[in-house]
């Protein structure tokens, strides 16, 4: 369980991520200008503050890997900037992850649609219905 600091500052980590983002003055390696954008999902720090994980999708999720790749090549240009806009005692140390939470739901979210899982649901729902529970 995550303390109300942590999430406090992940959220506040997450923010000034996400405007530098949307400036777009991210200094890409060589050979890697067609980035796509990227959306900054969550920002789990640790409990002493110093060290930060920041889970990241790229729009329409192409190129995951190769951007996350990316981002932890130039994490030092974040840290700078997560400095300049955010007052902390330690500058986390940053670690750029794939956020693979959307891929998860999807999955979900396919068994659940699966036609003997759906069967199967809806005799759940007649059962409660018939005992009067909604």
């Amino acid at each position: 369980m995550r303390s109300q600091r942590q999430l406090r500052v992940g959220e506040e980590i997450r923010h000034a991520l996400a405007t530098v983002f949307m400036r777009g003055d991210i200094p890409w390696p060589h050979g890697m200008m067609d980035m796509p954008d990227v959306t900054v999902t969550e920002v789990q720090v640790s409990p002493d503050l110093k060290n930060a994980t920041v889970f990241v999708m790229p729009l329409g999720g192409r190129k995951l890997d190769e951007t996350v790749r990316a981002l932890n090549h130039i994490v030092g240009h974040f840290r700078h900037e997560v400095a300049q806009k955010i007052t902390l005692r330690y500058t986390p140390k940053l670690r750029f992850a794939a956020d693979n939470s959307f891929t998860y739901a999807q999955k979900i979210d396919d068994i659940l649609h699966k036609p003997d899982v759906a069967k199967d649901l809806e005799r759940d729902e007649d059962d409660t219905r018939d005992e009067g529970i909604d």
